[in-house]
């Protein structure tokens, strides 16, 4: 009797221990889920940096586009510039002008409101208010160069401009690209809905009569 009691204690104990040994495999299996919240947290965080990427991204542009835009008033002629004396587009002549100098300028209608007889630069030049470079500027005139020298000057010359059509372009250091001695004009035109008044500048092969 004595030995069938401690059989049966030796099996009761037996299946107790496998008892606990399964809970032990449950819990192990379960282990695993947590990695995958894990991995479900991270693509969470990829998925929030991404749109702060693309709005950084879209600020530096929106900065760019705006960083050398003409100001919508072109102001007076510079001191000292000769109005030209018979020329093509004399003054309230209603133009269509073919220059690409900015965006939606050319088919452009303008008015004429200033001629003159002068030698105009297209130039590269570094802002002085550090912004970044403008290259193949078009147009400034021999008037809006500091102590020129005699026109027409050659290609590569280095001058300090006194023009003050955009941000940062009077006194910054620029390099003559070319250069022309067409009659040059100011112009009233609306460009992508901005309207400029006495627009510096363009040149007589970048006009052409109103259809």
């Amino acid at each position: 009797m004595k030995r069938t009691s401690t059989v049966a204690g030796l099996t009761l104990a037996a299946a107790l221990a496998l008892t606990a040994c399964g809970g032990t495999d449950t819990g192990t299996e379960e282990a695993p889920t947590t990695p995958t919240a894990s991995a479900t947290a991270t693509g969470s965080g990829g998925a929030t940096a991404s749109p702060s990427a693309s709005s950084a991204h879209e600020g530096h542009e929106g900065m760019g586009g705006g960083e050398h835009q003409h100001n919508p008033n072109g102001g007076p002629p510079p001191e000292g510039i000769v109005e030209a004396g018979d020329p093509t587009y004399p003054v309230g002549s209603t133009v269509t002008l073919t220059a690409d100098h900015m965006p939606g300028m050319n088919g452009s209608e303008a008015t004429i409101t200033g001629a003159f007889d002068t030698t105009a630069y297209s130039v590269t030049y570094t802002p002085a208010d550090g912004s970044e470079p403008v290259v193949d500027h078009k147009w400034v005139v021999q008037e809006e160069l500091q102590d020129p020298g005699e026109p027409p000057l050659a290609d590569g010359t280095e001058v300090v401009l006194t023009a003050d059509h955009m941000a940062g372009m009077k006194g910054a250091e620029a390099t003559i690209e070319s250069s022309t001695d067409e009659t040059v004009y100011m112009v009233d035109v609306e460009v992508d809905g901005m309207k400029m008044t006495n627009h510096k500048w363009v040149v007589e092969s970048e006009v052409q009569p109103a259809e």
